[in-house]
Parts: structure tokens; C-alpha cells; sequence
């Protein structure tokens, strides 16, 4: 009776193999037709708000990963067809070559080394290709903790910036589009001060490095400094709300809770003359801030310009010009004569004020959208945020190229820098606000859902590091304020 080789019978499956593949793609492409019709009968039996063509494309892009997911599992399948085929062509050339008389061992040791080979490279091929859909499902997990606090509810409008005094008694202060400015306690939610002087949206809000000051930015082409006096309330237990491990309570809900009238703070004392009044721009001032010491601040415009203001005369000091288009945020550092703007031309400038003599400065052309934000760091680094989805960290001793790029999802607004801990807090279009290192590496996403969280576009954030309650402020269009608690593990920002 003859006897099969094993090349042949290798071959005999190999057609088999290619048999069954044959009918297993005919059976997919039948049972497609049968589920696409199948799905299209659904679709007119089942109550849906959605329209029909909006729920047949989803059916259909649903369908094509089906597809996608099916046929990996049948390359999975023959792979493993393939592997079990050499197994035992390699357990049957061991068995033939050990009742040969001649070159026993070195024959058998070249077919196992030359089968074995193969087999471990199917292998490897089959657990890279099944290792597409695992990792696909793998879900990760993060030690930092954020707790939402307080919520910080009474302005009118949309909010657009917000600042934690330098000074006691530390206060919040917010600067919306119902054109005021609102003074809050951090422990209590309760508003101590309202500014109605401007005739128009206030976009920012920065208090005096040493003085009860503010500096507002408004609409109404000015920048207006006003002095404040507020007495805090005594703090009330703060209600027991459970630590929420970031990013694990998500909900992307169009609900907007918030829509409504919001009612104004109760017995809030009201400021509707500043101390000085800051003209000259020709457009909207979008931002002010206080240059080192306090004598001094910088205001940029719509007008393309930046300027440079005595606070004790109000005189005009130094126009800034050379930005081809609006300017959308203004920075000075925390202990030098240096100013950053930032503007839509895609560019942000470095403003060198430390020698009276020669004021110098460096374009920036690394972002390929508007610039929305750049701020200081205590060190030498300046971030920088865009609405080209990315933020970047760059080196004030080597700006040529950015040290580390971080790339979103979403367009990113006013950004800001924790002092201590060096840890960048991103707002964001899509509402979320997640938090990365200097280096680049996601530490965080702050949990939003229908009940916690902003509801609509993240304007700005800003961080306190002296506060223990809450050490992380954000606010946005949906007409609040909310103070976070952020605990960030030191091996985590270490990884």
C-alpha cells in the first residue's frame, strides 16, 4: 500500500485550504446581502429620532468594520491552519530521519532548524495581527486623582477669563460678556464684588502683583484698573463629594443646563467707576496684564497692536506693532521685563523690555493657526497654544524649534502653567480640559458628565497653587466658574 509523502499531503491541504477559503468569502459576501437588507428592514420598522440617511450611513460604516473585524478573524484562522500544518510536517521529518542510517543527526537537525523558522514567523505574524484588535479594546488607567469642588454661578454670559489674586485675602476673579467682572470666595462660591464700568465685554481680568488692583480688558476699547476691598465670609464644611479618578466619568451630552437666565449673586457690593482709564487702541482690547513690579501694563488689540501704559500717569509708553493680524493674548514674566503676544497671523512675539535702551524682538512661526494663548513658565520656557489643535513648549535660551509638541483633538484657548508642579492645563472647544507635563506626556483629562464638568466651550484656566482646597480654576461659555482639586501622584509627572 503506498504511503502519502509529506510534501504531498502538505500540498492535498493546501488546496483544501484554498477550497474552504473560497467558499468562506462567497458565504461572507452572501450573508453581506442578506444583513444589508436585513438592516435596511430594520431601519424602517424601528422608532428613531435620527433621519433615515443619517442612520443608514452608520449602519453602513458599522457594517464595514464587521467586515473589517471578519476578515482578520478568518487570516487568524488559517494562519493557525498553517501553523498546525508545519507542527506536524515537523514531527514527521523527525520521525523519518531518525531510521536513517546515514547523516542522521545533521539532517535532522537542518529540517527542524529551517521548519522551525517558518512556523515561529507564522507565529509571529499571526499574534501581530491579532494584536490589532486587542490593543484596539485595551483601556488605560490613571493614578491622578480630580475632584471638582466648587462651581462659581451668577454672571449673565459667556466667561472668558479668569485670575487668582497674588495677595490676601485670595480671591477669584472672572471677567465675562454680560460686561462685568466678579470677585468670588474660593471656599465658599459666594460673589463679594461685582465691576460694572464697562460699556462692553470684559475679555480679561489680572490683579496687581502687591495691591488690591485689577486690570480689565474690554470690548469697549479700553483697560480699565480699579481698586477692591473685600472682606471673606466664614467658610462652610465643604460637602463630601467623592474623588473621581480622571477621565473615568465622560459623557459627551448636548445638554445645556445652563441655557436659562442664571440668577444674579444675592447682597453682591457693586464698582462702576475705575480708578484709571487705559485709550488708545482702535479695537477691541482682548487682554491686559501687569509687567513685573506693577508700575507698568501691557494691553493687546484687535487693532493689531500691543501697548505699553504708566499705570501712575495712564500715559501711553510704547506701541508694540508688527503683527499682521488680530492679536488674541498678551503675557508678561513673572520676575523679568519680557512680554509675549500672541495673534491670529499664526505667529507669537517676543517683547524684550529689560534694557530701556533697546527694546528688541523675536517672531515665532511655529503654530499654522490662530495662536490663541502663550504664557511663562518660572523657568525659561514660554507654552504656546493654538487653534491648530497642538500646544508647544519652547527653550527662551534656543527658540528655534520647539522642545516638545503636544497634539489634541480639539482647538486649544487661554492655557496655563502650574507654578510648582510645571503642569500645563489645556481648554478646550470640545469642553474637556486635560492636563500634561513640560515634556509633552498626558497626566490627565477632568471629568465632565451631565452633572459635573463644563457643558460648552473651555475659555480659559488658571491654577492657585497656594490654595489647598482648590488648586485649579476653569471656566467657560456655559456662564461658570469651577474650582478643581488635582492630585497628580510625583511617579506619575516622573514617567
Amino acid at each position: 500500500m503506498p504511503v502519502e509523502s509529506g510534501s504531498s499531503a502538505a500540498a492535498r491541504q493546501a488546496k483544501q485550504k484554498r477550497k474552504s477559503h473560497s467558499l468562506s468569502i462567497r458565504r461572507t459576501n452572501s450573508t453581506e446581502q442578506d444583513r444589508s437588507g436585513l438592516q435596511r428592514d430594520m431601519l424602517e420598522g424601528q422608532d428613531s429620532k435620527l433621519p433615515l440617511s443619517l442612520r443608514s450611513n452608520l449602519l453602513d460604516l458599522f457594517s464595514q468594520i464587521e467586515r473589517e473585524f471578519e476578515n482578520l478573524y478568518i487570516e487568524n484562522l488559517e494562519l493557525r491552519r498553517e501553523i498546525e500544518t508545519l507542527n506536524d510536517r515537523l514531527a514527521a521529518e523527525g520521525q523519518t530521519f531518525e531510521g536513517a542510517d546515514l547523516a542522521k543527526g545533521a539532517l535532522k537537525t537542518k529540517a527542524s532548524h529551517s521548519t522551525s523558522q517558518l512556523s515561529q514567523k507564522l507565529k509571529t505574524t499571526y499574534k501581530a495581527s491579532t494584536s490589532k484588535i486587542v490593543s484596539s479594546f485595551k483601556a488605560t488607567t490613571s493614578r491622578a486623582v480630580c475632584q471638582l469642588v466648587k462651581e462659581y454661578v451668577g454672571h449673565r454670559d459667556g466667561i472668558w477669563d479668569l485670575s487668582v489674586t497674588r495677595t490676601q485675602p485670595v480671591v477669584l476673579g472672572t471677567a465675562s460678556a454680560d460686561h462685568s467682572a466678579m470677585l468670588w470666595s474660593i471656599e465658599t462660591g459666594k460673589c463679594l464684588l461685582k465691576y460694572m464700568g464697562h460699556q462692553g465685554s470684559v475679555n480679561s481680568i489680572k490683579f496687581h502683583p502687591t495691591e488690591q488692583m485689577a486690570l480689565t480688558a474690554s470690548g469697549d476699547q479700553t483697560a480699565h484698573i480699579w481698586r477692591y476691598m473685600v472682606q471673606l465670609p466664614t467658610p462652610q464644611p465643604v460637602a463630601d463629594i467623592s474623588q473621581t479618578p480622571c477621565e473615568d466619568d465622560v459623557d459627551f451630552s448636548d445638554k445645556d443646563e445652563a441655557d436659562g437666565e442664571a440668577e444674579g449673586p444675592n447682597d453682591c457690593p457693586s464698582i462702576r467707576v475705575a480708578t484709571t482709564t487705559l485709550r488708545s487702541h482702535q479695537g477691541v482690547v482682548i487682554a491686559a496684564d501687569w509687567l513685573v513690579g506693577g508700575k507698568q501694563v501691557v494691553t493687546a488689540s484687535w487693532d493689531r497692536a500691543a501697548n505699553l501704559y504708566d499705570v501712575e500717569t495712564s500715559e501711553l509708553v510704547h506701541s508694540l506693532t508688527g503683527h499682521d493680524q488680530e492679536l488674541t493674548h498678551c503675557c508678561t514674566h513673572p520676575t523679568q521685563r519680557l512680554v509675549v503676544t500672541s495673534s491670529r497671523d499664526t505667529t507669537f512675539r517676543l517683547w524684550d523690555f529689560r534694557d530701556p535702551s533697546i527694546h528688541s524682538v523675536n517672531v515665532f512661526q511655529g503654530h499654522t493657526d490662530t495662536v490663541t494663548s502663550a504664557v511663562f513658565t518660572v523657568g525659561d520656557n514660554v507654552v504656546s497654544g493654538s487653534d491648530d489643535r497642538t500646544v508647544k513648549v519652547w527653550d527662551l535660551k534656543n527658540m528655534r524649534s520647539p522642545i516638545a509638541t503636544i497634539r489634541t483633538d480639539s482647538a486649544v484657548n487661554r492655557i496655563s502653567v502650574s507654578v510648582n508642579q510645571k503642569i500645563i492645563a489645556l481648554p478646550h472647544d470640545n469642553r474637556q480640559v486635560r492636563l500634561f507635563d513640560m515634556s509633552g506626556v498626558r497626566l490627565a483629562r477632568l471629568p465632565r458628565s451631565n452633572r459635573q464638568g463644563h457643558r460648552r466651550m473651555v475659555c480659559c484656566s488658571t491654577w492657585c497653587e497656594d490654595n489647598t482646597t482648590c488648586n485649579l480654576f476653569t471656566c467657560g461659555f456655559d456662564r461658570q466658574a469651577i474650582g478643581w482639586n488635582i492630585n497628580i501622584p510625583a511617579l506619575l509627572q516622573e514617567k
